[in-house]
């Protein structure tokens, strides 16, 4: 695994190759297990820090590398509020939803660390976030806050979708998005049986929600004091 990385940093071409970028896909579940062994300490200090590697404002770039940059400004957002999540229990957290919520954690950071190893120099910089507006000791709070994040995040990979250029980076993609499903599911079925795939997110055709970047980046933006510029990104 280190040996995939350093090669990927010592890349300098201003886009991922082809290779490159499958062999961090196929890398993935490895990078899972090597973030879920590490130290508490180890996984919440990058993201909790206020001035190291943080910008005032992120241009997310063009093309595929400014799509990649979008998913891992969602993929921080999520891995940043989870670990306070997991930091600040909220009352009556049951075992099984420490044991869960603390999974989901751990998907959302590697998803964050495959993102920002595989852009390697074409990474935007860590992101700060506020998430004063939630009240993490009431477990309302959290789990509606994480159920809007996660139908947020896969109608933006849905969106995402159709703006990516290369095959083998929609592959990655999907097999993200398709996580990021299952977690959706979990939190409606804490909050409220039955709600897994309600008429909210899924039509009558049994199609998910799908947003566009100039959608998802306003509905996120409440908890992101970074500036994002996501000007130069693909549209349709």
């Amino acid at each position: 695994m280190s040996k995939i990385l350093s090669e990927k940093k010592a890349n300098s071409s201003r886009q991922l190759s082809r290779r490159n970028f499958l062999g961090y896909a196929g890398a993935a579940t490895g990078l899972f297990i090597g973030i879920s062994s590490c130290n508490k300490q180890d996984q919440i200090q990058p993201m909790l820090s206020n001035n190291q590697g943080t910008q005032a404002t992120v241009n997310l770039g063009s093309g595929d590398i400014g799509i990649l940059n979008y998913a891992y400004a969602l993929e921080q957002l999520e891995a940043a509020f989870y670990t306070m999540v997991i930091m600040t229990p909220y009352s009556g957290m049951s075992t099984m939803e420490t044991s869960l919520i603390t999974g989901v954690r751990d998907h959302e950071i590697a998803h964050r660390e495959f993102f920002k190893n595989a852009l390697a120099d074409k990474a935007i910089g860590q992101l700060q976030f506020d998430f004063s507006s939630v009240n993490f000791s009431s477990r309302t709070s959290v789990l509606t806050t994480a159920k809007a994040f996660e139908d947020l995040g896969v109608s933006a990979y849905n969106g995402a979708g159709r703006l990516i250029m290369n095959p083998d980076y929609l592959a990655a993609a999907g097999k993200i998005v398709s996580v990021e499903g299952r977690h959706a599911a979990f939190f409606r079925e804490l909050l409220a049986i039955d709600t897994f795939a309600d008429d909210t997110v899924v039509d009558a055709m049994g199609l998910d929600v799908t947003r566009r970047p100039s959608e998802v980046l306003p509905i996120a933006s409440p908890y992101i004091v970074t500036e994002i510029d996501a000007s130069n990104l693909p549209t349709y």
